[in-house]
């Protein structure tokens, strides 16, 4: 079955996530931040996603915004920082200004241009996405931003995954799903997706039974991928 629609995971996919701790580190009054703004990055993110692990298995949703402050309040008590609120309440605002990957513009306007539907399916509640969407500016390129809040569970829920055929009336195997999560990957292909995983950092794949179909570096083949399948 010919690939009809591309779908992509938002933060760390078109988003870089550590741009919020990388800028601020670069920024005068931040000075303590410049030799551990990766570490703080790093954990940032890990503690925000697993606060949405653990909420979808316990059931217990909340907002995007709120786990990414209580990660991100995590990342900043770990190194003794906590206390800085002028450096917390800039890195939360920066994470609304996110940085598009600089491949993300021209690889989305082939796949308008070659005629698939495109979106984002993500984790985060809608006026974060808007937010991304309108810093990068790339909503032109988008037919819709679909978020897990209308399902009131994240990710790897299957509900979550289902949001495409609902929003776009494909089937699973017309949809190319995108994500820089291995664990999102593997979820969306043993959903039924065709998945590519863009493995930037070099990890190991996740052992989850469900190795996504393509393994990339970055999204620029991305167009070429979805028209050969």
């Amino acid at each position: 079955m010919a690939i009809t629609t591309c779908v992509f995971d938002a933060y760390g996919t078109l988003f870089d996530v550590a741009a919020a701790a990388r800028v601020a580190a670069g920024e005068p009054g931040n000075e303590a931040l410049a030799d551990i703004w990766p570490a703080v990055a790093a954990d940032w993110r890990r503690k925000q996603l697993e606060y949405t692990w653990l909420r979808a298995v316990t059931g217990e949703h909340t907002d995007f915004w709120t786990v990414t402050q209580d990660g991100l309040d995590w990342a900043l008590e770990k190194q003794g920082m906590l206390s800085d609120a002028a450096l917390r309440e800039r890195l939360l605002s920066l994470y609304w200004e996110l940085e598009a990957y600089p491949e993300v513009p021209a690889m989305l306007g082939a796949l308008k241009q070659a005629g698939f539907n495109t979106a984002i399916l993500s984790n985060g509640s809608p006026d974060m996405l808007s937010g991304a969407v309108d810093t990068a500016g790339i909503g032109a390129f988008l037919d819709d931003v679909l978020s897990v809040e209308s399902v009131g569970i994240f990710k790897p829920a299957d509900v979550v995954y289902g949001l495409v055929g609902e929003r776009f009336g494909c089937k699973r195997d017309e949809v190319l799903f995108v994500s820089s999560n291995g664990w999102d990957a593997s979820a969306a292909c043993g959903y039924g997706f065709f998945t590519a995983w863009v493995n930037r950092a070099g990890d190991p794949m996740d052992r989850l039974g469900h190795p996504p179909h393509e393994q990339l570096t970055d999204l620029s083949k991305i167009p070429d991928i979805a028209r050969a399948i």
